[in-house]
């Protein structure tokens, strides 16, 4: 997305398969102490994907598939700007977006014969949501919203001038890909695949199309998303305009907080459009499934794209409807913008280390 911005404003200015006998890890042993700031996931076999009465499901989200999924930690948290201060300064690590852009890398993922922006832009920033957008042309657009902004990071969310001061318990934001797997090195964690997200966002329920069951109604009360008309006016029915804290709504049935809404997170699976529909056709329940082996996005042919999940306080019914547990979006590993976040995941074997 990051070059793919790039792009845009040049222009303009498989895994193995389930034996149904085998055991599923269900529990932890007892040898092992939940990790601090993290909750256990029981295995199951779960519906991946759209389920039937989900009206606002889009193709990308079908065919829906059987998946087992053993059991792991996971973050209750999403992870925060005082957990990423911790391992910035015990490694010194510069994010994607505090370092100089690279046009020979970049001209890699991007169609031949793409002229060279000025060197004004080619500067180290991030996405941020343009808050000041008055009106927009329809919805197909997102850049009549989102603004690159020269020197926003993880320390300055909105731009040089702003900052995180007070924060500590905010999302982290403004990190890439390559930056939460750099995190999960530290960390001794792996981000999740998203067969193993939406077995946690589900939590004790079965089937059900948002986090808390199947209830649209409950949303405000629920997740931060957008109320209104998006992205003119945001009618902060839940209290918040942009971010929130962590833990400022309720957890899931399994004690997850803000699966839906907030940020978007990343997962270590490729997004390929033609995954589900390969998963479907086999006709068997996979087990452990991590994702496709390749990106596929006919939309976005010159960059490989990881899959996002959540949804963030910019999704609205009208637009992208993405608080469901079967939403998903696909992001280029470098991109980094101010409503995507992440959290991690740890399983038996790696604290078994």
């Amino acid at each position: 997305m990051r070059y793919l911005f790039y792009f845009s404003l040049v222009l303009s200015l498989f895994s193995c398969k389930n034996n149904s006998n085998e055991e599923i890890i269900t529990t932890f042993p007892k040898n092992i102490t939940i990790p601090k700031g993290m909750v256990w996931i029981p295995g199951n076999t779960f519906t991946m994907g759209a389920k039937d009465n989900d009206n606002l499901a889009l193709p990308h989200e079908k065919p829906a598939h059987s998946v087992t999924v053993d059991g792991f930690f996971m973050d209750e948290t999403e992870v925060t700007n005082a957990q990423f201060r911790k391992f910035i300064e015990a490694t010194g690590y510069l994010t994607t977006a505090e370092r100089p852009i690279n046009w020979e890398e970049m001209k890699k993922t991007l169609p031949e014969g793409t002229p060279k922006p000025h060197d004004s832009i080619l500067a180290p920033g991030s996405l941020v949501f343009y808050e000041e957008i008055k009106s927009v042309s329809g919805l197909n657009n997102w850049q009549q919203w989102w603004k690159w902004t020269l020197g926003a990071n993880w320390r300055h969310p909105y731009g040089p001038n702003s900052n995180i001061n007070g924060k500590d318990n905010y999302p982290v934001v403004h990190i890439s890909y390559e930056d939460a797997l750099a995190y999960c090195k530290w960390a001794n964690r792996k981000l999740p695949s998203e067969a193993q997200w939406e077995l946690a966002a589900m939590g004790n329920l079965k089937n059900a199309i948002y986090t808390w069951g199947d209830d649209k109604n409950k949303l405000d009360k629920k997740a931060n998303t957008w109320q209104g008309s998006f992205p003119i006016q945001n009618a902060k029915v839940d209290g918040y305009n942009l971010l929130s804290p962590v833990k400022s709504f309720q957890p899931n049935s399994l004690g997850l907080f803000e699966m839906s809404g907030n940020v978007w997170e990343y997962t270590s699976d490729w997004y390929n459009t033609d995954y589900y529909q390969e998963l479907f056709n086999t006709g068997i329940t996979t087990k452990n499934p991590n994702g496709a082996s390749t990106s596929k996005n006919p939309n976005n042919p010159y960059q490989a794209e990881k899959i996002i999940k959540g949804g963030s306080f910019l999704c609205n019914e009208n637009y992208c409807s993405s608080f469901r547990i079967s939403a998903r979006m696909g992001m280029t590993e470098d991109s980094s913008s101010d409503h995507v976040g992440f959290r991690t995941i740890a399983t038996i074997e790696m604290l078994q280390k």
